[in-house]
């Protein structure tokens, strides 16, 4: 999906490009709903919970989409995985969530991982950096959102919410930053928002099936994907402080996804 992206960035504003995902994933989501969850009751007591995951959810693609547009792809995808680091943050600030040890060394460690990516000690330091960074963290806030409301609303609900919500608010800036698609680039964005609907319906599947440390692990596998197909089709380099930072960072994650998972069997 991201190297979709990359694909259309040069050519479509990116409103023009979230509001396609949106739009395209909810079109793909409706008959796995209609089929699958055919008595679902879209009532809900959380509805401002839910405006707020699709608030913070698509400030987080919009910075995503636009860095994916101006760094290399691996990085991008990268800093688009920050978020664990900030998900314990945000709990502990808006739910109350503890924080142990363990975990502030986690985050210390991703943070570090995420310094190297910036390069700043070899003068080449990307500003561009802190929006994937930005990224990162309202992902987090969306994240933390679905916790507050994930012991009454079924995760269907949520991710029919979110699609129909960020569809509706994302049409308003697309619609004054409008271009004409051609039919490969109409194409291209009915692809991505197909690929997005898929992930997240594979990514659900993956949770049911295992334990969320487990899954968080191998979601990891996206930036060795993103920078292959980088290196292939965009010929980007690799740095050295990348792979190492790339690392830390996915150390950090499991290291947090592990703790939180001891917690949760403590308790």
């Amino acid at each position: 999906m991201a190297a979709m992206i990359k694909l259309v960035s040069p050519i479509l504003p990116n409103p023009m490009i979230v509001f396609a995902r949106n739009l395209f994933a909810l079109i793909a989501l409706l008959p796995w709903i209609r089929f699958h969850h055919h008595g679902l009751s879209l009532r809900t007591g959380c509805f401002r919970y839910h405006l707020i995951r699709s608030v913070s959810g698509l400030a987080a693609m919009y910075l995503f989409f636009y860095t994916i547009g101006h760094m290399q792809l691996g990085e991008a995808v990268l800093l688009g995985f920050t978020s664990p680091l900030f998900i314990p943050l945000i709990a502990w600030i808006w739910i109350k969530e503890p924080l142990s040890a363990r975990i502030w060394g986690a985050v210390g460690v991703g943070f570090a991982g995420v310094v190297l990516i910036m390069r700043p000690a070899s003068g080449v330091f990307q500003p561009i950096a802190l929006l994937g960074l930005m990224a990162g963290a309202f992902a987090a806030i969306a994240m933390v959102s679905i916790r507050r409301m994930s012991a009454s609303e079924p995760a269907v609900r949520i991710v029919f919410y979110f699609s129909l919500l960020s569809t509706v608010i994302s049409a308003i800036p697309a619609l004054s930053d409008w271009q004409q698609p051609s039919t490969d680039m109409l194409a291209t964005l009915a692809l991505i928002g197909m690929l997005a609907a898929w992930s997240q319906l594979m990514l659900t599947k993956a949770y049911s099936l295992a334990p969320a440390a487990q899954v968080g692990v191998f979601g990891y596998s996206n930036v060795v994907f993103s920078s292959l197909i980088g290196w292939m089709f965009w010929e980007e380099r690799l740095y050295l402080t990348t792979i190492i930072g790339a690392v830390l960072i996915a150390l950090a994650g499991v290291m947090t996804s592990f703790a939180a998972r001891k917690r949760h069997l403590v308790r």
